[in-house]
């Protein structure tokens, strides 16, 4: 079941649920079902096919970056030597394995992934780029982009209403 098919079967409650677990994952099944306007055991019911579709993907603490000496946030684009399927796959494989690296994705432009890292100071950040980053596969070049100010990070996601749902894709 694609993304698309599994959204357009989503109805007001089942949104509703999910901005209120987006709110609060931890929210109680009988506050929840009062604020969705259900009965405990239908909303737990709904909960449970939302966990099974893979609409909700999972359940997570929010940590403060500080408390944990990974205060330095830096975005690196990444240029590979070549494009090759082979090549992207290698890259791929070797990021997941790397923790400082929180998200890595492929774009389109004029370099080939940007990723995002957190690391505890600038010291550990030229480490970091020099030892692992530019010892990645098939990676040509990079470059860095250090986060002074955090403005904006949000981890929650859009979650419409029913009628955006049903809107013809562009």
């Amino acid at each position: 079941m694609t993304g698309k098919q599994r959204a357009r079967t989503l109805d007001r409650i089942d949104l509703d649920i999910l901005r209120c677990l987006q709110e609060n994952a931890r929210i109680s099944y009988v506050d929840l079902a009062a604020r969705v306007g259900l009965s405990t055991t239908p909303c737990l019911e709904r909960v449970r096919r939302l966990e099974r579709t893979g609409v909700i993907r999972g359940y997570r603490a929010l940590l403060d970056p500080k408390a944990l000496r990974s205060n330095l946030m830096v975005f690196i684009e990444i240029s590979l030597e070549n494009q090759s399927p082979t090549a992207f796959d290698e890259f791929r494989q070797a990021v997941l394995q790397l923790p400082q690296i929180r998200e890595c994705h492929l774009v389109s432009g004029q370099f080939d992934y940007i990723l995002k890292c957190r690391i505890p100071e600038m010291s550990a950040y030229r480490q970091l780029l020099g030892d692992v980053v530019l010892r990645l596969p098939g990676v040509k070049e990079s470059k860095s982009y250090v986060v002074m100010e955090e403005v904006k990070e949000d981890f929650s996601l859009h979650v419409p209403d029913p009628d955006e749902l049903n809107e013809p894709d562009p």
